[in-house]
């Protein structure tokens, strides 16, 4: 009876409520209500209930198709295949008579593994093997002074950086680099000053290593392996207890504290001591080998390198994914131009703005990252530009030649979202060739494939880009050429790359016609 009585006098204070709020006075905040009604599926809390759309969520059957009329150009310019077939091409470099070379990484997010080589690309397209060995992936290649210099990822034994002689003899200039883990060596490029540039990624996504790195591969073979700061730190003592996927125990679980072994607590004001080669950090070695210098740190993945026309070094930087211990939501990549000494915020900042923001970078359902260390060496700077959120932008170079255009401008590859691993998008992001305004910040497409939605060829249909992963300038700069990874699907496992589909590409402007 109690109820029954409720009941009624719910339903009688409704009909009221309805009654008022259809008198002329309240028409403007029933309109108010149907709109936020309306715009709650968009809200940020709903984001995580959405399916993931990533570009390499798609099936995949070869051969893979090569259209260069489905991509995109500005109006004046034109693309063409240079080299098909390629397995896991990372970079592009030319000799002082303008042969063209590019290397096979041997390895890729899969736990792939292949040969690593060095190719000499001759006029028909074909390809001649000037050098190949172990230790992959190879992160691209630069040409000085009648020798080739590779980066060495070492997702086995550590990080290097190669002399390459045109005899194909190999000599390494520095080794043992911190590179077994996410993230590898990269680079490198010839500075004005002669010395070798080249990157080093970091270990981890945010510097505790967790249950994502088991994930990766590599937490099963270096468990004691963790991210090294390139000087002296003090830690919160943040921890964060994760399962134990080194055991068979269900229930075992463990904490883990930042810059530290899997399983290994940190206490508040604890001191890591800094060391180079490091972790996130741009460093420098002389032509003929010897010990690495820092440049700068605080990066997260800095894969490209590349001088502007003014002289200035700038770096791509791979920003936060969201996922393991320490997660960072929507953080976009970034392009650096880098100023020697400085700390660019990694782990507790991004684009010069604290992880702490919880507007900003909190996952939602989840709370906002916490600072990791108890002080900063510098506030960080903000970057040149910030790229798209989960883009993966890369290789790149500035042009330099009015034959080609946009002389200034940097020419960044982007590989693509690896969606879900990196966390969720709702559309493909990536997966084209774009142009960045180094003064401004804005960043305009420049090659893309067609379509009503952007995407790899192989999501969206078509024979064009599949996965930029590096962009360069012939020695004239008159040509772009681009070099295209592969197809690489997202399944139930992870990465699915495809040995064989890579391609490098070549952009010219339609009146310069080929080389």
């Amino acid at each position: 009876m109690a109820g029954s009585v409720a009941r009624t006098l719910f339903q009688a204070r409704w009909k009221t409520t309805l009654t008022m709020l259809m008198l002329p006075q309240h028409i403007g905040l029933v309109r108010a209500i149907v709109l936020v009604l309306a715009l709650l599926p968009a809200l940020p809390g709903c984001y995580v209930l959405r399916r993931s759309a990533g570009g390499g969520e798609t099936g995949f059957e070869t051969p893979r198709q090569l259209r260069a009329a489905d991509v995109a150009l500005p109006e004046g310019y034109r693309i063409e295949p240079v080299a098909i077939g390629l397995t896991f091409p990372t970079g592009v470099a030319f000799d002082d008579a303008g042969g063209i070379y590019v290397v096979e990484a041997g390895y890729s997010y899969g736990e792939v593994f292949t040969t690593p080589r060095l190719l000499r690309i001759e006029a028909d397209g074909r390809s001649t093997t000037l050098a190949s060995g172990g230790n992959p992936p190879w992160n691209g290649v630069t040409y000085h002074q009648g020798a080739f210099y590779v980066a060495q990822g070492g997702v086995l034994e550590g990080g290097r950086i190669l002399r390459i002689s045109p005899e194909g003899e190999v000599t390494p200039l520095i080794e043992n680099l911190p590179s077994m883990g996410d993230h590898h060596t990269n680079g490198p490029v010839i500075g004005p000053d002669g010395w070798i540039y080249f990157a080093q990624g970091t270990v981890t996504n945010s510097a505790v290593v967790g249950e994502d790195n088991y994930g990766f591969g590599w937490l099963p073979r270096f468990p004691r392996l963790h991210d090294v700061p390139c000087q002296d730190i003090r830690l919160t003592g943040e921890n964060f207890t994760t399962s134990n996927p080194l055991t068979e125990e269900p229930d075992d679980q463990v904490s883990t504290g930042a810059f530290s072994p899997f399983g290994t607590p940190t206490a508040a004001r604890q001191t890591v001591r800094g060391q180079v080669p490091c972790s996130g950090a741009v460093m420098r070695i002389r032509p003929g080998g010897g010990a690495p210098e820092l440049v700068a740190w605080g990066f997260r993945n800095p894969f490209g390198l590349a001088w502007s026309p003014q002289g200035r070094l700038h770096v791509t930087d791979n920003a936060y994914d969201n996922r393991g211990s320490r997660p960072v939501w929507g953080a976009g990549d970034m392009l650096w131009a880098v100023t020697p000494g400085i700390w660019y915020g990694w782990p507790d900042f991004h684009a010069g703005r604290p992880v702490t923001d919880a507007d900003h970078y909190r996952t939602p359902g989840r709370r906002a990252p916490i600072f990791l260390l108890a002080e900063h060496p510098n506030m960080p700077p903000r970057p040149a530009a910030v790229l798209g959120v989960h883009s993966s932008s890369n290789g790149f170079d500035f042009s330099r030649s009015a034959s080609f255009g946009h002389v200034g401008e940097a020419f960044v590859a982007q590989f693509g979202d690896m969606a879900p691993d990196v966390g969720k998008v709702l559309s493909p992001v990536g997966f084209k060739v774009v142009r960045v305004d180094v003064e401004s910040g804005v960043t305009r497409d420049f090659a893309v494939n067609r379509g009503d939605t952007n995407g790899p060829a192989s999501r969206i249909g078509g024979g064009g880009l599949e996965r930029p992963l590096a962009a360069r300038f012939d020695p004239a700069g008159a040509a772009l050429y681009v070099v295209d990874f592969g197809v690489m699907t997202m399944g139930e496992r992870g990465p699915e790359p495809r040995s064989g589909t890579g391609v490098l590409w070549r952009i010219t402007r339609a009146a310069e016609g080929a080389r």
